[in-house]
């Protein structure tokens, strides 16, 4: 990955500030923005390789693979003051194009959770949920509960996902998320379309997976892995793996 060179100084609670008042569409501009111009902290480039391994049924022979997911949710700002922001989809998917990275699937959110070192209870909030206000008032509360533990983190918010539940569902322009694992591996949110894709509140938030997949010593493009009907159970456990992105 190819991450440009910081051209915003935006702090996280800068961020904040300034977009307390805005629409989630020029929440999401300022946002694309500020990621596009390298505004990211430095741990967030750190991609952690998560292991994931298939029995072929037919050959019986064990497949293995290397994915690289990021170290914790999109973020903005410098490495001492930065923050996690909540985004469309649309907005995901631009950024993930542009640093060669995808969305996760429901498989990979469950993998990522049990690699995780940090897991950390979630904390639901019940007034406001798609305010500005409220998306920084829960990153700051998931912060005193990491207490400065360094790692993997899960257990924090619900996955933006890829599903064949998208292409799939009667209604259009739908969301996907999935996840918010409590302390027993079990998610708060199952997959679930029911949102329009420009609803966004304070518990759902973007992961990014390199779009790159080591199965066994060959790389190849997660749209091929997916496309593969034996492959594709390494990235995902639906009937269907055949949603690779959300247009814009």
């Amino acid at each position: 990955m190819h991450w440009p060179q910081r051209s915003s100084i935006t702090t996280g609670s800068g961020f904040y500030h300034q977009a307390f008042a805005m629409t989630w569409k020029e929440r999401d501009s300022f946002a694309v923005k500020e990621i596009l111009a390298g505004n990211v902290p430095w741990f967030l480039k750190k991609f952690v390789a998560i292991h994931v391994s298939i029995t072929d049924s037919t050959t019986g022979k064990i497949i293995k693979a290397i994915y690289y997911a990021a170290p914790d949710y999109l973020s903005v700002g410098t490495d001492t003051d930065w923050a996690r922001i909540n985004i469309t989809p649309v907005a995901a998917q631009k950024i993930a194009d542009t640093f060669m990275c995808f969305l996760p699937t429901r498989k990979i959110v469950d993998d990522i959770y049990r690699a995780a070192k940090v897991k950390l209870e979630p904390v639901p909030m019940f007034a406001f949920r798609d305010s500005t206000p409220t998306m920084w008032q829960h990153h700051l509360i998931v912060e005193g509960q990491r207490k400065g533990r360094k790692g993997l983190i899960a257990g924090i918010q619900k996955d933006v996902v890829i599903s064949e539940k998208i292409s799939r569902d009667p209604k259009p322009d739908r969301v996907a998320i999935y996840g918010w694992h409590k302390p027993d591996g079990n998610p708060i949110q199952p997959l679930y379309t029911g949102h329009v894709y420009w609803w966004v509140d304070y518990s759902q938030c973007i992961r990014l997976i390199y779009r790159k997949v080591k199965v066994g010593r060959k790389w190849m493009d997660y749209t091929d892995v997916l496309d593969d009907p034996v492959l594709q159970k390494l990235l995902c456990d639906e009937e269907y793996c055949d949603f690779f992105r959300y247009p814009y």
